[in-house]
């Protein structure tokens, strides 16, 4: 249980922490690396260290350039607005579309051209079909979940469960597993993982409502932790309580370091006149309070947990993934962000994060900088690819013939 101090909510201060000397991080000039890249990664079974994390503050643009060589090719083409990948058992894939259709694309890219769904969805602009996430049993459940903002007239977000058909064409509704999470025009949330201990963890956005973030009573603003039954575990931070991290702004990426500490990507504010920008990179324990929106940036505070980086200039991530592959070697154990941008064509690309066993970023470059348009989820395929789905077709990029999911790796 948290003490009553991190229940608390605070005002935001709407101050601004422009002048890197106030904000309690490390600058980077240029997004250079800051450290050689051979900082050791975590064993699995490890004992965690302590985190010791000093945030480090890109003061301008995103980072050098990647110089792995590797091999991009155009997996799937044809989609619209794909938000989220799940591998079926057999190499195949379930999509689900923004716009509320769920796709199925085989093993060797093929796009089936029936949904295997179509899901009402709200009106929300950053809501619809979201995140997706098998069930740890599903070979015998044959059970996935699904983030879905609702067409009811209360329009909300929350967690479905449906059941794929045996013959993987259709599938049905099942029930609802968390219900009545905030939803807005903008910040929703959204991404659905399954957790090395076969939990299920959904972030979630603040909605537009920055105070709820760090309300423990709400659902919005957080990492959510429940079984795949939609139980609580006994072993949340409350166990009353879904809730698993708090102060979270518009988290659309998770996934798990060795040592089981989350890694945690959160969107930085917009649309402020004092503050913008500084997405996040963040190292999170159950329990951990982000800060938003009383912190922000680089920004401390006692009881608060500061990101490992952040960038001045917008990114604004996607989803996330560690690499666990073997086709790229060099990239073992790190973090590959989906990044939109959307100020200029030259924003959107894949980042590569290095974190040492402390939590500090000690390898920072981008790839495919401008080659694909705007790039959401990143999620390791069975294959040991790494498979990346663009955005392009949200309103925010340059739609064309539509979008695609790149797989990457080396041949």
């Amino acid at each position: 249980m948290r003490t009553a101090l991190l229940c608390l909510l605070v005002a935001c201060s709407g101050k601004s922490s422009d002048d890197p000397s106030t904000d309690g991080g490390r600058t980077v000039d240029s997004g250079t690396t800051d450290t050689a890249d051979t900082a050791d990664t975590a064993d699995s079974g490890q004992t965690p260290v302590d985190l010791a994390i000093e945030c480090q503050l890109v003061e301008r643009d995103y980072g050098p350039a990647g110089t792995v060589d590797i091999d991009v090719e155009v997996f799937t083409d044809g989609l619209y607005i794909p938000w989220g990948i799940a591998f079926l058992p057999d190499g195949d894939l379930l999509v689900t579309e923004r716009d509320g259709l769920l796709r199925r694309i085989g093993s060797d890219g093929t796009l089936v051209a029936e949904p295997v769904a179509t899901i009402d969805i709200g009106t929300a602009d950053e809501g619809g079909l979201l995140g997706i996430a098998l069930d740890p049993d599903f070979a015998s459940s044959r059970a996935f979940f699904v983030y879905v903002t609702t067409a009811d007239a209360d329009v909300h977000n929350q967690v479905e469960r449906w059941v794929l058909s045996d013959d993987g064409r259709s599938a049905t509704f099942d029930r609802v597993l968390l219900d009545d999470i905030p939803a807005a025009r903008f910040h929703n949330g959204g991404r659905l993982r399954i957790g090395p201990d076969d939990m299920l963890y959904v972030t979630t956005g603040d909605a537009r409502e920055p105070a709820l973030s760090r309300d423990w009573s709400s659902p919005a603003g957080k990492v959510l932790r429940i079984t795949p039954d939609g139980d609580i575990p006994a072993d949340n931070p409350d166990p009353a309580s879904p809730v698993w991290v708090v102060g979270v702004r518009n988290g659309q990426g998770i996934d798990w370091r060795d040592d089981g500490r989350m890694v945690l990507t959160d969107h930085g504010p917009s649309g402020d006149t004092d503050r913008f920008g500084h997405d996040e990179v963040n190292v999170a324990e159950p329990g951990d309070d982000l800060g938003w929106p009383d912190i922000y940036a680089c920004e401390t505070d006692e009881d608060l947990r500061s990101p490992s980086m952040t960038w001045r200039d917008a990114l604004p991530p996607g989803g996330h993934a560690i690499y666990r592959g073997t086709e790229v070697p060099e990239w073992q154990d790190d973090v590959f962000i989906g990044v939109m941008g959307f100020d200029s064509p030259s924003q959107p690309h894949l980042h590569r994060i290095r974190l040492s066993d402390d939590g500090n970023v000690t390898l920072s470059e981008t790839y495919l900088r401008g080659e694909y348009g705007r790039l959401r989820d990143v999620i390791m395929g069975p294959d040991g690819g790494l498979y990346v789905t663009t955005s392009n077709c949200d309103g925010r990029g340059a739609c064309g013939a539509g979008d695609v999911i790149l797989r990457i790796g080396r041949r």
